[in-house]
């Protein structure tokens, strides 16, 4: 079954706002763990806004499910983050610096050179590399070229356009998936995935490893309980067949 990852940067953006230390983001990783996510994911930027390196290093002392830690590869930081931490995966995200939210995935044959020395780097630290793309065949095959683990789809589109028409918004992700899975990349999703519309995305695209939600989820858990909306979005991700 694909694996749900908590993103918890929401946490991290509720504790900043106050000052101090509630919600305790640490805590929280835990809980979630109890509560039944199979990893946590963390996307630390520059102006650390909301997860901060420190967050991230004490994270890594206490995460005993997959730790994945997001962010561009174009910070000295992250890249020392990352090799300090040692998560179970790495995602590569070509963010800008003070941008708001991730928007878009990386051009693999522009960022060819860049791309494939980052991900020798983190491969040769034992962690697996995950590159963020749009579901643009060419941008898939560029991330296996690369000698990338997995890729992660950008599924901001999808999300806009699903109650629109479902079966259109799909479409470009189906076939995305197909040739990952034909060329031998792992494939993980992530953005704007939500109670309304994962399930229908988990069950056109089997080869799904996982999924990491944050905003959508953490909104969820404010009116159902974290423990509650994570077992509510484990059960969107059970295939029947």
């Amino acid at each position: 079954m694909t694996k749900l990852s908590v993103n918890i940067n929401k946490l991290a953006l509720i504790r900043n706002s106050r000052g101090g230390n509630n919600p305790n983001v640490i805590n929280w990783a835990v809980n979630c763990e109890k509560f039944g996510a199979e990893g946590i994911t963390v996307h630390p930027r520059p102006d650390e806004r909301h997860i901060k390196y420190a967050d991230t290093i004490a994270l890594k002392e206490v995460v005993t499910t997959e730790f994945n830690i997001e962010g561009n590869p174009k910070e000295q930081k992250f890249i020392e983050l990352v090799l300090q931490t040692k998560p179970t995966q790495v995602t590569l995200v070509p963010d800008n610096l003070n941008q708001l939210t991730s928007d878009h995935g990386w051009d693999t044959h522009k960022e060819a050179d860049f791309l494939k020395e980052m991900i020798g780097l983190f491969q040769n630290h034992g962690i697996r590399t995950s590159i963020f793309v749009d579901p643009n065949p060419e941008m898939i095959e560029g991330a296996a070229k690369l000698g990338s683990n997995r890729i992660e789809l950008y599924t901001e589109s999808y999300a806009q356009q699903y109650f629109t028409d479902r079966s259109k918004a799909i479409a470009p992700y189906k076939l995305a998936a197909k040739i990952a899975q034909e060329i031998g990349i792992g494939v993980n999703a992530g953005h704007d995935l939500s109670l309304d519309n994962l399930q229908f995305f988990a069950q056109e695209i089997p080869n799904l490893l996982e999924v990491s939600i944050g905003h959508a989820l953490v909104c969820d858990a404010l009116i159902y309980g974290m423990q509650n909306t994570i077992q509510q979005y484990k059960r969107q991700l059970v295939v029947i067949s």
